[in-house]
């Protein structure tokens, strides 16, 4: 087989798996949240995801998940595993001894507004479930993971370690983020661009409804340092298609300020605003080589985890790494 017919085949391989073909049986979230234990909520979700990749195109690769990559087009072919090629019936490299221990950092919202609770749980429950579940996926996998959560001040910060202990030490910070006052995005960004000394990936998990006249400037000074990073904006569907039965009196978690509306007259509105905030973030992270996602917080969370890494190698790029996207907002494990 010549270099182009295999980097051909392999095109075809990475793109002719849609993203549709998933599990069926996943766990609602409003189930997984009734788990109190955030290490027990996490291993649900990592489990039912393992246990889809043997019902996926993924099929005998969850054994040596952590070990390989998906093969990138031009890259050199002796570096193939044909063995796991024959059984995956996909192109995956064996991962070199650098690439198999990084650091990630997951920066994390827990702002007033992340208290909205539309679902019978808010989206700091969500993002927090999130985070847990990267994080343990990627423990799985040998990487270092770090945490810092947030409001207007930070709250906690662990740093990015692989240890015995390390990830349950993680877990309790987690466990105890609560929903706090106002956002400044501006400031995690600035603080763990100062704390982090060697490069890695940082994955900032927030609703996003924050100005957005600094982002730009942190997130690219976090680029400049050559840090990697992914953004997952944590939405109820409530916030993304605004609907109010009646007239309404409303009130803004963050600054308590009420509000008469009219939905109606609102709604339109609501949705310019909504549409041309996420516009601008889009373009920020496109012009920054940003991931940019978003999670719906009515999504199941393995579903949410395999089109996360589906969309990432279907792009060639290792399990959960990021190269810069230059597409439309992708939304991930939502409702179908």
């Amino acid at each position: 087989m010549s270099a182009a017919e295999s980097d051909s085949q392999a095109t075809r391989l990475q793109s002719t798996r849609p993203v549709s073909q998933r599990r069926v049986d996943s766990v609602d979230p409003a189930t997984l949240m009734r788990i109190k234990n955030l290490v027990l909520r996490a291993k649900t979700v990592v489990e039912g995801f393992f246990s889809g990749l043997h019902r996926s195109p993924f099929h005998g690769f969850s054994a040596e998940f952590s070990e390989y990559r998906p093969y990138t087009v031009g890259e050199d072919l002796r570096n193939l595993d044909w063995k796991l090629y024959a059984r995956s019936d996909r192109f995956f490299v064996k991962r070199f001894e650098d690439e198999t221990s990084r650091r990630c950092y997951f920066v994390v919202d827990q702002s007033r507004s992340m208290g909205f609770d539309a679902q019978g749980y808010s989206k700091a429950e969500y993002a927090k479930t999130v985070a847990a579940t990267l994080a343990y996926f990627l423990t799985l996998s040998r990487d270092s993971v770090g945490l810092m959560t947030f409001d207007q001040t930070i709250a906690d910060y662990v740093p990015a370690r692989h240890r015995h202990g390390h990830l349950r030490q993680l877990m309790i910070c987690l466990e105890r983020a609560v929903a706090g006052q106002g956002t400044d995005l501006a400031l995690p960004l600035e603080s763990i661009a100062a704390t982090i000394r060697k490069r890695g990936m940082i994955v900032l998990i927030s609703d996003m409804l924050t100005p957005l006249d600094q982002m730009r400037t942190r997130l690219g000074y976090l680029r400049s340092r050559g840090h990697e990073v992914i953004i997952l904006r944590v939405l109820d569907p409530a916030e993304i298609d605004f609907r109010l039965a009646a007239p309404s009196l409303v009130t803004d978690l963050e600054t308590d300020q009420e509000m008469y509306i009219d939905p109606d007259t609102a709604a339109a509105d609501y949705r310019l605003r909504f549409d041309a905030h996420e516009a601008e973030l889009q373009s920020i992270c496109n012009d920054l080589g940003i991931d940019f996602y978003r999670l719906p917080t009515d999504g199941p969370l393995d579903v949410a985890l395999f089109d996360l890494i589906n969309a990432q190698s279907r792009r060639g790029r290792t399990v959960m790494r990021n190269r810069g996207s230059r597409g439309p907002v992708a939304s991930v494990g939502g409702s179908r």
